[in-house]
């Protein structure tokens, strides 16, 4: 099934401050690579028949290329983000004025939520990390937004510090039993005991990624339901999906690894 895309072009990305483990001020980027690597990205998502837009990047915003932290969109309708950090702050308002310019209301919460990064839909659910980043206020925010159950997870890493570096929805179409909730890959002790036990009741099948591929962003993936974008590093995660039948497409994205990012935080899905 064909999906819609919205990214940022990495003409200013850089690592210029601090705000997770993956970040040294001290660590140069290689600019030339990361546009490289960005372009290879969306060239494979349009060669597996996706749609991809962009937003033009601005100035003094590094980590605007992070497509997945400025909104969740579901059902056509767009929460936008509040961010934890002030230097990303900004960045919320660059992103809204998109949505607003592609006919979207956007409704603007009152917590620190960063968009996809926190909120991941998978099937009936939206699944909701907090811990380091999205509040708890948020998750309640975007239940009574969207109108479907939230369910939240805490987050104990802090090189797990967004939901999406520690989980990614696969988008097959029914979960177990033939219900329609969906499953998910994931790093279980990225997370509480209290959340492993949520996830081990809602996802029996879910695949389970060791802490070597998750240090690898392979849980910082995209999938269409059958085609599995993924960190090639990752080489455990690509042999279990190869398994469960989901075509894995490595690609990498290794020099966005120095600011805490990879596939998935360059990706944020449009959901009509």
């Amino acid at each position: 099934m064909s999906r819609r895309y919205l990214v940022c072009e990495p003409r200013y990305f850089d690592v210029q401050y601090a705000i997770n483990p993956w970040m040294r001020e001290d660590v140069r980027v290689d600019t030339a690579l990361a546009h490289t690597q960005w372009r290879n990205l969306i060239e494979t998502y349009r060669a597996h028949g996706h749609t991809v837009e962009t937003v033009e990047p601005v100035p003094g915003l590094p980590d605007m290329v992070f497509a997945a932290n400025s909104a969740l969109v579901v059902g056509g309708r767009v929460l936008g983000s509040y961010f934890h950090a002030e230097q990303r702050r900004p960045e919320s308002a660059e992103y809204e004025t998109w949505f607003k310019a592609a006919g979207y209301d956007v409704h603007r919460p009152e917590s620190v939520c960063e968009g996809e990064g926190d909120l991941v839909p998978v099937g009936r659910y939206v699944l909701a990390g907090t811990g380091f980043r999205t509040s708890r206020t948020a998750h309640d925010e975007a239940q009574e937004f969207f109108g479907v159950p939230v369910i939240g997870l805490r987050l104990v890493d802090p090189y797990f510090y967004h939901l999406d570096t520690a989980l990614f929805a696969l988008n097959d179409p029914q979960g177990p039993d033939g219900e329609p909730g969906g499953n998910i890959a994931y790093y279980p002790d990225a997370f509480s005991p209290g959340s492993r036990e949520v996830l081990a009741h809602l996802f029996p099948n879910a695949i389970l990624a060791t802490r070597d591929d998750a240090m690898a962003f392979g849980l910082n993936s995209v999938s269409d339901g059958r085609h599995v974008f993924v960190a090639p590093q990752a080489t455990g995660l690509v042999a279990q999906l190869a398994e469960r039948g989901f075509v894995p497409v490595p690609v990498d994205l290794s020099e966005f690894h120095k600011a805490g990012g990879g596939i998935k935080c360059c990706t944020q899905e449009i959901r009509s």
